[in-house]
């Protein structure tokens, strides 16, 4: 309650009254006249009822006390027992709250948004959002239930503003026990068939049990290595990039009976293979028309060295001119099919025809060749009817198809089959999709019997154009006719020969990206898509195992002829595992180095320091022995909390008020004021009258 002042006049004007009678009253007491005393009475009751003195009461009510709860749910807690553990400890605070209506929780449940691509722990930025609308004044503590595994936690002398026990409630056991592997150092890059050196490391968090720990490693799916290696220690590791584009190493170390998660028990590194310019013969059988149009697409790739050989004259023609006056370079068959053929990725036969330049025993050597893991293109022409044909030779153990000794020699449209359309080599060719399609004429092939392996083109009457096929551990292409240079000229509006010819190249020195049946995943942030590509019927569902080890089905569909598709958002960081059948791909989704994954055992001690510079507590909520959960009570505190209470959960309850009215009770207004003052005069009336 408090007393002020509400005049009826100017201040002024009552000063002036005020001292008018303080001056009337001196006058009477020098004088001594009979009731002065009386009159200076009446005077200062006059002087102030016109002050107009006014009590004041406001109507106050006290503010609740915030307490926020701050549930950790990162990925690190994200396991049956701790999920229990966070539960139980959640309900059993809504519990203690409900006893006390002056303190309001908030309950905010950090976890990661799937927004970022390093997934952590914030805690305190959790909390940060959850007090900003309010003062400090008000927050009477903060309670984290929590693995401990915190990633955001500010310096103890810079947790500056909070002034109120911070609580946490750590969920897991103090015996816990977990191992994972990482990649300590590794290239980005490597050159195909070149030695490449990493280091790996097996981590044991917590009391490990001790000796070695068993270490798979995989290349492309294919295990490379098995070795024991020694926790703590780095592990170096040799070994050979087999092939172009991605190329992902998967370590994996072998479980151990009790650790708390098996998640990172893998880890993986992409090393982007780079071939070291890639060495393609062509050997054109005679000078034509289509001979500048293969050398113009591999001259025009830096990445390819080209060895190119065009036979001028035949040995069986005879002029009577010198053979060294008409080579410019000598044919080297002998360097190029015996000593070096194993360095070429790739042989063009371009309309060739055995006529002798080649010794019959190197076309058995270029198909041991093939068969132990190279690559042949066959451009044929008119001459691979005939009877020099090289189907002729011991070549034709890898050919896919031999030829019947006729031409075709009407005009066609070149198409794809139906296995065409699915093949990555022919799928999604420029003007393939009309009818007739979009490109220019050819006029004559090369008629076969029923070839092998995959005719993706055809010509009229769907006799076989293209036929793709391998043969051992290498592959073979038959291009049966030499009229593709016309879609190079341009007639009838040319054609996609240099996708063609580079499609085909690159399938026969096995491209992964043009495999018939490959099933790959890529991440764009935090969506994983996963690409199955086939050249039979649907694949059916993928089965998709997450970092927690947890599975789903995701439904492929087809978006475009031999393509399935599915892209799946994702929430949790690390090492995702695909498979479709027989196929499997593995990919990576988030930092390899997510904080979030580097320790996962249970602490204590990440938090203390702020819990003992703000009188906390830090506490399990189970022991080694038991799995019941043990919650503190709460202990409402009134004022500054001073000392730690390491059995209770101190809450600094605030003093803050919101006012809700005021009461106003002015000292001369209505009976009571006019009584007063009529009393006052009326005595000094009667005192003058005596």
């Amino acid at each position: 309650m408090t007393l002020q002042f509400s005049p009826f006049l100017p201040w002024i004007a009552i000063a002036i009254i005020g001292l008018v009678g303080l001056a009337l009253a001196a006058l009477g007491f020098w004088r001594g006249l009979r009731g002065s005393v009386i009159r200076a009475m009446a005077l200062a009751l006059l002087v102030l009822a016109l002050a107009n003195p006014v009590f004041l009461q406001e109507d106050r009510e006290a503010l609740s006390t915030i307490v926020p709860v701050i549930v950790d749910r990162s990925q690190s807690q994200d396991n049956e027992t701790r999920t229990a553990q966070t539960d139980a400890a959640l309900e059993g605070l809504k519990e203690r709250f409900a006893r006390y209506p002056r303190i309001e929780p908030r309950i905010v449940e950090a976890r990661d948004d799937g927004t970022s691509d390093t997934p952590s722990t914030r805690l305190f930025d959790a909390l940060n959002a959850a007090i900003a609308d309010v003062p400090r004044s008000r927050v009477g503590g903060a309670i984290m239930i929590t693995d401990g595994q915190v990633h955001d936690i500010p310096d103890a002398a810079a947790f500056t503003g909070f002034d109120a026990p911070l609580h946490a409630l750590v969920t897991g056991r103090p015996d816990e026990f977990d191992r994972r592997i990482e990649v300590v150092s590794a290239p980005r890059f490597g050159i195909v068939g070149e030695k490449q050196a990493l280091k790996f490391r097996v981590v044991d968090d917590g009391a490990g049990p001790g000796g070695t720990a068993r270490v798979t490693v995989r290349l492309n799916g294919n295990e490379i290595a098995a070795e024991n290696a020694t926790p703590g220690t780095e592990q170096p590791l040799e070994f050979t990039v087999p092939r172009g584009g991605n190329n992902i190493l998967e370590f994996e170390v072998a479980p151990v009976e009790g650790e708390i998660t098996t998640a990172n028990n893998r880890a993986v590194h992409v090393i982007e293979g780079i071939r070291e310019n890639l060495r393609v013969l062509l050997v054109s059988g005679e000078p034509h028309a289509g001979e500048r149009a293969w050398r113009n697409l591999l001259k025009s790739d830096t990445a390819i060295d080209l060895v190119h050989f065009t036979i001028l004259r035949p040995p069986e023609k005879q002029d009577g001119t010198p053979i060294n006056e008409l080579s410019l370079i000598a044919f080297p068959t002998r360097e190029l099919f015996v000593d070096k053929i194993n360095e070429f990725d790739l042989i063009i036969f371009d309309r060739y025809q055995h006529r002798g330049v080649l010794p019959i025993l190197y076309y058995d050597n270029i198909a041991q060749y093939v068969e132990n893991g190279g690559a042949l293109l066959i451009a044929a022409g008119p001459e691979h009817a005939g009877s020099d044909s090289i189907a002729l030779t011991p070549l034709s153990v890898v050919l896919p198809a031999a030829p019947t000794g006729a031409m075709n020699d009407t005009p066609f449209y070149p198409r794809l089959s139906d296995q065409g359309r699915k093949h990555p080599v022919t799928r999604g060719l420029e003007g393939a999709n009309d009818e007739p399609p979009h490109w220019g004429r050819w006029f004559r092939t090369v008629d076969v019997q029923r070839p092998e392996g995959n005719v993706v083109m055809e010509a009229n009457d769907g006799k076989p154009l293209l036929v793709l096929n391998r043969a051992g551990k290498g592959r073979v292409a038959m291009l049966l006719s030499d009229q593709g240079w016309l879609w190079a000229r341009g007639f009838e509006g040319g054609g996609p020969h240099v996708s063609l010819y580079r499609r085909t190249a690159h399938w026969l020195m096995q491209e992964p990206a043009l495999e018939e049946e490959a099933l790959t995943a890529r991440t764009f942030g935090r969506t994983l898509q996963i690409n199955r590509q086939t050249i039979g019927d649907a694949p059916g569902e993928a089965t998709l195992k997450l970092p927690s080890g947890a599975t789903q089905q995701v439904a492929l569909t087809e978006a475009e002829p031999g393509l399935y598709r599915a892209e799946v958002q994702t929430t949790e960081t690390g090492l995702y595992e695909i498979t479709n059948g027989d196929l499997n791909a593995l990919v990576h989704v988030g930092a390899v180095d997510a904080p979030e994954f580097k320790a996962t055992i249970s602490t204590t001690q990440t938090l203390k320091p702020l819990a003992d510079a703000t009188k906390g507590t830090v506490r399990r909520l189970v022991d080694a022995e038991g799995d019941a959960v043990s919650l503190p009570p709460l202990l409402p505190v009134s004022g500054q909390v001073r000392t730690v209470d390491e059995g209770r959960l101190s809450l600094r309850m605030t003093d803050e008020t919101v006012l809700k009215g005021i009461n106003s009770l002015p000292l001369f207004a209505g009976f009571a004021g006019a009584g007063l003052l009529l009393l006052a005069f009326s005595a000094m009336w009667y005192r003058e009258g005596r």
